[in-house]
């Protein structure tokens, strides 16, 4: 920090002048020259520019940084709308399926086409025995039964191999996954999973760890819900 001296005095620093000129705000009026005069520079072309222009060049650049936040919470504004009139859509033709052995099918092709996923599959056990012997109540062992009912928030991440892929029709395709247990209740609930309904993509980023897991969690709760009907 720069500090100016005077013989037989304290030499006054920058923060000194600051202060001074903070609770003297009649200085300039009092010496406008000053200010005239006191030349910056631009940070656009290295260019010398009075002090006037060199803040409101910082109060535009400023201005822009609001605005390009101000879009951002906008645009996440919209999608989130979106996702959300896509789940009430998705919940309203669950709750019209009269028929309870359609449920898994619909939800498969429901979330492949209303949310873009490129593979959907999803497993229910623990049904009533008019359901046991469909193609989703089989091919399920008792260790993924358990890692089911030991997640309490969807995974999301790269595909380390889980038993839950070789239920997707091109296991190979998928890079990254989205594991949501499905149960009674709330996700993140003690209660045992009978289900798992799996989203994959062939881009890793697609799913990922540090992504949001609001609307996958709500996405699980309404098909656990609609597939309660399989149990009995």
């Amino acid at each position: 920090m720069t500090a100016l001296t005077t013989p037989g005095m304290n030499p006054i620093t920058e923060d000194d002048i600051a202060n001074y000129l903070t609770n003297s705000p009649d200085f300039f009026e009092r010496h406008a020259e000053v200010l005239a005069s006191v030349q910056m520079t631009s940070p656009h072309g290295n260019r010398a520019v009075s002090l006037q222009e060199r803040q409101a060049e910082m109060l535009r650049e400023k201005i822009k940084t609001l605005e390009g936040r101000i879009m951002d919470m906008i645009r996440h504004s919209n999608e989130n709308l979106i996702i959300a009139d896509k789940l009430q859509r998705w919940a309203l033709g669950l709750m019209r399926t009269d028929n309870p052995a359609e449920l898994p099918e619909r939800i498969v092709a429901d979330v492949r086409s209303q949310f873009q996923v490129p593979q959907v599959a999803i497993k229910v056990w623990s049904v009533a025995p008019q359901h046991a012997d469909a193609p989703f109540a089989q091919g399920v062992t008792e260790d993924a039964k358990t890692f089911a009912s030991s997640l309490t928030s969807p995974f999301c991440g790269a595909n380390p191999g889980f038993e839950a892929v070789q239920w997707l029709d091109q296991p190979a395709q998928a890079v990254s996954l989205a594991l949501l247990p499905l149960r009674n209740g709330a996700i993140s609930s003690a209660a045992p999973a009978f289900g798992m309904l799996v989203l994959a993509s062939p881009d890793s980023q697609r799913f990922h760890s540090g992504m949001g897991t609001d609307f996958l969690e709500r996405m699980a709760e309404l098909a656990s819900a609609a597939l309660s009907r399989l149990r009995g």
